[in-house]
Parts: C-alpha cells; structure tokens; sequence
C-alpha cells in the first residue's frame, strides 16, 4: 500500500496542476486539500486548475470529498476544473454527488440572536405556556365535572390500575426516600442541639419538619420523577401513534379517557404517601436519636406527639393534594402538547418534570405565606 500524496505544480501562475499518487482509502491518514485551498484564496487566483494521474492507486470515498471540496472552492472562485485525467468512477461518484443541489434552508444556520432578543422570545414562550397550561386546568374542571355527574367515559380498571401506580408501587421509594432525609435530619439536629442539652428537641425539629414540609414536598418530587414523566410519555406515545385522534374520532374525549383518571388517581393517593412518607421520616429520626441520643423510645415518640398537632398535620395533607394535582396536570399537559415524534415526546417528558418542580415549589411558598398568616 503507497502512501497518498497531493502536489501541487505550477510552470504558469494562471495554471496550477495538482497531481494525485497513491492509495486514498479511509483505513490510512490522507493528505488534506489545506494547501491548494490557500493556493485558490491567494493572489493572484489560477485561472485553470488541472488534475494529473501521477500514479494514483486504490481510491475510495477518502479521494471523492477530498476532491469536493476543491470543486467548491474552484466554483466559488470561477475557477475553470479539468477532471479528465480522473479515473472514470470518480467522475461518476462526484456527478451523483452535484446532480442535486440541495434545498433551500435545509441545512442548519446558527445564528448569533441578540440577548434582548432571546430573553424576549423565552418570556414570550414562558406566556405563551402558562396561557396553554391554564387553558388545560379550564377543560380539567369540566372533564372533573362530567366524572362527578357519571358523563364521563373512560375505563375503570383503568383508573384501578393507574392507582396502584401512583400508590402501592411507589411505597418502596417514597419511603426509603423519606426514612433518609429524616435520619438526615436528626443527625443534623442533634450537633446543634446537643451544644445546648436540647437534643430531646430533634423529635419536634424532625416531627414538624416532616409533617408539615418534607414529606409532602418530596413525595411530589418523587411523583413528578415517577408518574409526571410517565403520564407525560404514555400520553405522548398516543399523540405519536395517532391514538389520541382515534378516540376522537370514536366520539370519545380524550380529556375523560386519558387525563382525568390519572389525575383522579395521583390526588387521592397523595395524602396516603404523604403520610406514610411522614412516619417513615420520623422513624428515620428515631432511629438516629436512639443511637446518638441516651433517651427512649416512648420518650422520643412523646415528645413527637407534643410538638405535631393536627393543624401541622392536615396543614401537610392539604399541601399533598395541591402537589399532586399539579403534577398530574403538568405531566398530562406536556404529553397531549406533545409533537408527534420520539424527539418531541422526550421533549414533552422533560419539560413535565421541570413544571411540575418548578409549581411545586412556587406553589409551597405561596402556601407557605397563607399558613403563617392564618396561624396554622
């Protein structure tokens, strides 16, 4: 196998010759075009360019884009190319290469949009979203509305089925999730607290902590993650695969048949994650307290129930309800928003799961605010 080599010759500056040798094949490292190229930008600018055969060997695709990229340059320049000492395939293959030029705007242009530009197209799409998201939420309620009257159609077992989604197959990592963020808690809790002989107070820090905030708050995130994205993709998929107009067209609502018994599904079992989130979290700090701490366990647990009243408690609950029905809707959103294509449904299940985070948290310092003023 000859080595490839590209030389450049020239008796006439209006006349350059480039004499091709060797083997050009993607297997071996090939001389590029860098050279002529800078020949054909300097001045003065050859008026023909001529191929030589100075013992060219075997030849592939290596030699073809190579000489591309010179046939573009010469057309750029008005150049005039003699290709006939090319072998015939060459010639044949960069034909079928330029027969077609391809359409206009089919490649991608990068373009430097300015910063005011595109802080204005964000927020005109951020309203542009909340306009859609809001829009949904209306046909919500009245979907919600013909569930409660009987009218609406949609399948039960399929309800039973996303219920058991959003419920008993999410025990195992709300509650592992749960159990270390309370145990995380006491540990922090006990360093401080120990400095001043309060350590009995980590059951009220991670009593109140647990039920009032991190329990509902990281039950949703852990919904959004689980079940947002996944209603997002299911419902997606159908958008994909034309399913959704089917049901259309079978005079069934798309609403009442996909959306509302999954967001049925999520908002009541919420409060039963929550709260099973909430005594996995305190059994975390139970745990840790007991190790740490020279207390015992009915200790521990008296003085949970001092510090966790019921308004700490349904005070959580109610705040469950309004992250899951968020969540549910955003995934649900997303997924009949979706494009039809698997890009676009990825897309879609992104963008459920960053909503749905982004409202939960919105939504827990808003309801955090009414909570302090109404002295729960």
């Amino acid at each position: 196998m000859t080595a490839p080599t590209l030389t450049l010759q020239s008796e006439d500056p209006s006349d350059l010759t480039v004499a091709l040798a060797g083997d050009w094949l993607l297997s071996e490292p090939a001389p590029g075009a860098d050279e002529l190229l800078e020949r054909l930008r300097d001045t003065p600018v050859p008026k023909r360019v001529t191929y030589a055969d100075a013992g060219l060997g075997d030849w592939d695709t290596r030699l073809v884009t190579t000489l591309l990229k010179i046939r573009r340059e010469t057309e750029t320049k008005n150049i005039e190319l003699d290709e006939s000492a090319l072998p015939e395939g060459v010639r044949q293959l960069m034909r079928l290469a330029t027969v077609t030029k391809p359409p206009q705007g089919a490649a991608r242009k990068r373009e430097n949009v300015p910063f005011l530009t595109e802080l204005g197209q964000h927020t005109v799409a951020m309203f542009v979203g909340c306009n859609s998201l809001i829009v949904f939420m209306g046909q919500l309620v009245q979907s919600c509305g013909r569930w409660i009257r009987g009218e609406a159609r949609y399948i039960r077992s399929d309800l039973v089925q996303y219920i058991q989604e959003a419920g008993a197959e999410s025990l195992p990592i709300v509650g592992l999730i749960s159990f270390l963020i309370g145990a995380i808690f006491a540990f922090v809790g006990i360093i401080q607290l120990e400095q001043f002989g309060a350590g009995i107070y980590t059951a009220n820090l991670v009593g109140v902590a647990m039920v009032r905030e991190m329990a509902p708050i990281m039950t949703a995130i852990v919904m959004a993650g689980r079940i947002g994205a996944a209603y997002a993709a299911q419902i997606g998929t159908m958008r994909v695969n034309e399913e959704i107009d089917a049901l259309t067209t079978l005079g069934l609502n798309p609403m009442d048949f996909l959306v509302t018994p999954r967001v049925i599904a999520l908002v009541v079992m919420m409060p039963l994650l929550t709260a099973y989130a909430s005594a996995l979290g305190v059994a975390g700090g139970l745990a840790v307290s007991l190790v740490m701490l020279d207390i015992s366990l009915i200790q521990y647990v008296q003085q949970t129930i001092s510090a966790v009243g019921l308004n700490s408690v349904f005070g959580g609950l109610f705040k469950c309800v309004v992250y899951g029905a968020l969540v549910a809707i955003s995934g649900c959103q997303q997924g009949m928003a979706s494009g039809s294509s698997a890009l676009a449904v990825g897309q879609a299940t992104t963008s459920a799961v960053v909503q749905s985070i982004i409202l939960i948290v919105v939504s827990a310092s808003v309801l955090t605010v009414i909570y302090i003023n109404l002295g729960i």
